[in-house]
Formats: structure tokens, sequence, C-alpha cells
């Protein structure tokens, strides 16, 4: 009966250590396609951050279509999905300081811009707390914005009266600078608005031309060095999950992977598919890329000033020093980059 005891015993002590290890699977909802670098690249690397950072106690499962771009906030708060990315452009009025990494006039890469990104949100923009009722993990902006369109576009005066699928946020307030006719669908609905004649172009990264297949219904690029915006993203957690987790998992996550790490991990992956798709659209022969002139760049840059403007003066009226933190973005950005 004694070794009956102990061999239970060691059973029961066996059970309760493997129970309180027992391997946590967090929902993932994307609205992106399958192949999309956000859900091979950033997502996926999200959930080998957690693995690795927590010995393989978080994990993730990536769903698509769960929701609409613009429900994928609500949907985290709702506890129908633990974590989700969110483009802040798909939801005007909701988010003000977000606007600050779109503005155009930036010299850098995506990698450095998210870095700078989240270094400038933990300094001046969390007050604001404008993703109040989930955690942020991850704050993110894609490479340089550029036009591309199904009819050839050589100078800035060829963009006035374009119609553009614009995605929102400070590509907007370009989009109006520009003259362009600003049509707004979600990104997946970007091939079928093009392939159609809704739309004669599009404000997106380099990268999209390949997660998009830009080079079949917009085989014209034009490019203001610099790009004529950037685009903001974050990736959001249940606080309630998050508040749920053993201390040290919740310790390993806050220090390896959330925040950061996980911004840098997000930049690089749009750096490299704007490279991807740049030579796939070099070495495609009936695509062109057409950079905007001396002159076209000094028109813009103006254009930039005003918009920088208007959006710096949004973000002061909502309390926050607008200037200090365009400055620190910029030299933040300087330092990645150098």
């Amino acid at each position: 009966m004694k070794l009956t005891r102990i061999m239970a015993s060691a059973a029961f002590a066996i059970c309760a250590a493997t129970a309180s290890q027992a391997q946590e699977n967090l929902v993932i909802s994307s609205w992106l396609p399958p192949a999309h670098p956000i859900n091979v690249d950033m997502l996926e690397g999200l959930v080998d951050m957690m693995e690795e950072a927590t010995d393989g106690q978080v994990t993730g499962e990536i769903k698509m279509g769960i929701a609409p771009p613009p429900a994928q906030m609500d949907l985290v708060m709702d506890g129908a999905a633990d974590m989700t990315i969110i483009f802040h452009g798909y939801q005007p009025g909701r988010f003000i300081a977000t606007k600050l990494i779109e503005l155009p006039g930036y010299e850098g890469n995506a990698e450095a811009a998210s870095v700078a990104y989240w270094r400038v949100h933990e300094a001046h923009l969390a007050e604001l707390d404008e993703h109040r009722g989930v955690k942020l993990i991850g704050l993110s902006t894609h490479g340089p914005g550029q036009i591309h369109s199904n009819k050839a576009v050589n100078t800035l005066a060829d963009l006035n009266g374009l119609k553009t699928r614009l995605g929102g946020g400070v590509s907007a307030d370009v989009g109006a600078e520009l003259g362009l006719v600003g049509i707004q669908v979600p990104a997946p609905k970007v091939y079928e608005t093009l392939d159609s004649g809704a739309a004669d172009g599009v404000a997106m990264n380099m990268g999209e031309r390949i997660s998009f297949k830009l080079n079949e219904v917009a085989k014209n690029v034009y490019e203001m060095p610099g790009g004529f915006y950037r685009g903001s993203f974050a990736v959001l957690m249940s606080q309630q999950k998050f508040d749920s987790l053993p201390a040290d998992v919740q310790q390993a996550l806050e220090e390896e992977v959330f925040g950061e790490p996980f911004s840098r991990l997000m930049g690089a992956a749009w750096d490299a598919s704007d490279v991807r798709a740049r030579a796939a659209t070099e070495e495609a022969e009936d695509n062109v890329i057409v950079t905007a002139s001396e002159a076209d760049q000094a028109a813009f840059a103006e254009m930039a000033a005003k918009v920088r403007e208007k959006i710096l003066g949004e973000i002061a009226d909502a309390g926050i020093d607008a200037q200090a933190a365009y400055e620190m973005v910029k030299a933040e950005m300087a330092k990645e980059s150098n």
C-alpha cells in the first residue's frame, strides 16, 4: 500500500507539472491573403519568437477571414481572437497619434522607421492610450508608399484626377494635395478594383506588387524618392489573455518579444518584401518604374510640408508635443540607419 501511495503521489506530481506547463495556443486573426508577408514573415515570426522566449509554453495559430479589417481590434476586445494586426487608416477618427509615422519626408527604411515608431510611442504617444482595451505588442510601418497605375504616369501633373485607391490615414491627405480622386477599399479588394476599372491606380508600398499581383493590373510605378507616405500598423493582444498567463511567461514575452524586438522584425519583413517586388517588377518586360524628376520632387516637397503641418497640428491638438515627437522619429531613424 505504501508503494502504491508513493507511485500515486509521483504520478500526481508529474500531471500537475505538465498542467502547469501546458502549451497556450493563441488564436491570431489576419485579414490578409495567406502568402502575404504579414502572415508568412511577421505573424509566423511572432509565433516563433513567442515559442522560443517561453520554451514552447506559448504558441499561436493564424486564422483568416474571421472579420473584416476595420473590425479586428473589436474582435480581440470581444474575445473572439487573442491577437490581431490592424491598419490604423481603416478606422478614420479613432487614431490620431499613429499618423505621425505616416508622414512623407522621413529618410530610412521600414525597419528603422518601425523601431523609431515604437520608441517614440513609448516616449510621447502612449499617453493618448489610443489602443485602450487591448495590449499593444508591436508597431510598424511599411516602406515608402508609391503610386501604381494601369496607365502611364510620367510626371506629378499626371496624377491629377487619377482615380486611386487610398488606404486612409495620411495617404488620404497626400492624395488630396496631389489631386487624386480617392477610392477607399480594403487592401484585399485592390486587384479586382483595378482589374474592373473602378480605379486607375493604387497607393501602396513596393512589396504589394507581389502580394496583390499589381504587376498584372498596375504595370506602371511612379516612384517618389522617400515615398509619398507610409502606412501605420499595430499588433494587438487581448489584455485578459495576457493577464491569464503565468508571471514568468509574461515576463519572457515582455522582455524578449513584445515592443521593440517584434516591431523591428515587422519592419525588416516589409523591407525584404519591397526588395523582392522591385526585382520582380524590373524583370517584368511590361512593367515600368518611373522616378520623379528633380522638379517634381521639389514640388512634392512643398505639398508634403503642408501635410506635415496639418497632421502635426492634429496631434498637438490631442495633447501631444507633436514637434518633439516628430524630431524624435527623425533622430531615431537616423541612428538606426547609420
